[in-house]
C-alpha cells in the first residue's frame, strides 16, 4: 500500500523572513530605550541608592540582552507540517475508447506558393 504524504496547512508554515526581521527590530529597539531610560534614572535620580546599582546594572545588562534577543529568532521550535483531518482518495484513471483507424483516411495536400504582389 502506498504511503499518504503530509500535504503542509497554512496554518503550520512559519513567519515571512521580513515579518520575523521587523519583529525583531521592535524588540532590539524597545530593549535598548528601557537600556537608554535606565541610563537617564541613574544619572538624574537623586539622592543616591540602591535604586541607582539597580539603573546601573539595567543600563549595563540591557545591551547583551537585546542582542541576543534579536539574533535569537522569535521561534525556536521547528515547524512541521499538520495532516489534514481528510484526504480525499484520486479516482481510479479512465482508460481511453481504442482509436479505430479507418480503412481508407483521407489525405489532404496543400500547397503553398509565395504571391509578390502583397
Amino acid at each position: 500500500m502506498k504511503s499518504k504524504s503530509q500535504v503542509p496547512a497554512v496554518t503550520s508554515l512559519p513567519q515571512s523572513p521580513q515579518a520575523e526581521a521587523d519583529h525583531r527590530v521592535r524588540r532590539y529597539a524597545l530593549t535598548m530605550t528601557i537600556r537608554i531610560i535606565c541610563f537617564a534614572l541613574m544619572m538624574f535620580v537623586q539622592p543616591y541608592g540602591w535604586y541607582t546599582w539597580v539603573f546601573a546594572a539595567g543600563a549595563a545588562v540591557l545591551p547583551y540582552i537585546a542582542v541576543v534577543f534579536a539574533n535569537a529568532g522569535s521561534d525556536s521550535t521547528e515547524t512541521a507540517a499538520e495532516s489534514p483531518v481528510q484526504q480525499i482518495e484520486a479516482a481510479a484513471p479512465v482508460r481511453p475508447a481504442p482509436i479505430v483507424e479507418a480503412s481508407d483516411p483521407g489525405v489532404f495536400l496543400i500547397r503553398e506558393t509565395r504571391r509578390d504582389d502583397e
